[in-house]
């Protein structure tokens, strides 16, 4: 009997500790119907050390066009496919140049997609290469890092936009036992780590420099301390089901022994 009641005691302890309210786990509770909030940061990737990134060349005379789509032996660049195309891809040096075929060595970090195809393109232009080139830059490694009390996960992001909320839609949501008020970006700036929380339940964290995450970004999150005493109740409840189980057999085998020792 003392058993139970301390056992019936744990689970009321439990439910009472286990229960979240909207308050602390709804997204962008401060937004009403027809909310209107002007982004401040506008955000496009720009190409930094170790990225990776997919080039494509072509025009109207595609033998033109030839010795600027390497092979994977010839400039550096490797083939691989991409949509229906073949795309070239250029891993950017810690100087954060690439190595293109005929062009040499050119500057790639710092500049957006669209940047360094303009270069390119200018470059074959001015060079007298090609008059009327078409070049493609794409990033293949756009990815966020995602770490948590519920596992690890790599998002790929398609294309070089993927916003904080966007992140957590991909990753599968958080679950209710996550604290909304720190959950950390953390991103290398200028060869340093940084570390910043950003806050899902208000719609602050729209204008938040970190809300545009870049390649390679870090999202981390807690679990609440309740997770834990579920965790722990969880487990040491187990061994109380077991351990009850036990003794109950036990009982039972007892009981069925003085059963017989009373029949003789």
């Amino acid at each position: 009997m003392i058993m139970r009641n301390y056992f019936s005691l744990c689970v009321a302890a439990f439910c009472c500790v286990a229960c979240m309210t909207p308050k602390q786990v709804l997204y962008l509770q401060d937004m009403t119907q027809n909310s209107q909030i002007e982004l401040e940061h506008k955000f496009e990737a720009r190409i930094a050390p170790y990225d990776d990134l997919s080039i494509l060349v072509s025009c109207y005379d595609e033998e033109l066009a030839k010795p600027f789509n390497p092979q994977s032996t010839y400039g550096g660049g490797y083939s691989s496919g991409y949509g229906s195309q073949n795309t070239y891809g250029y891993l950017v040096d810690v100087n954060g140049n690439i190595q293109f075929p005929v062009l040499g060595e050119i500057k790639a970090a710092g500049l957006t997609r669209l940047q360094l195809q303009e270069k390119i393109t200018q470059m074959l232009i001015d060079g007298g290469y090609i008059q009327d080139p078409f070049v493609k830059v794409r990033f293949y490694n756009f990815k966020i890092f995602f770490l948590g009390g519920d596992g690890g996960k790599v998002l790929n992001v398609t294309n070089e936009r993927c916003t904080f909320l966007e992140a957590l839609a991909m990753a599968g949501d958080l679950s209710n036992f996550t604290k909304r008020d720190r959950i950390a970006v953390m991103r290398e700036v200028n060869g340093k780590m940084t570390l910043r929380y950003l806050d899902p339940r208000s719609s602050s964290v729209f204008n938040d420099p970190y809300f545009m995450l870049q390649q390679n970004d870090f999202i981390i999150t807690e679990s609440i301390r309740s997770k834990y005493f579920r965790d722990e109740f969880t487990y040491w409840a187990s061994w109380v089901a077991f351990l009850g189980t036990i003794s109950s057999v036990s009982a039972f085998v007892l009981m069925i022994v003085n059963l017989a020792r009373t029949n003789k």
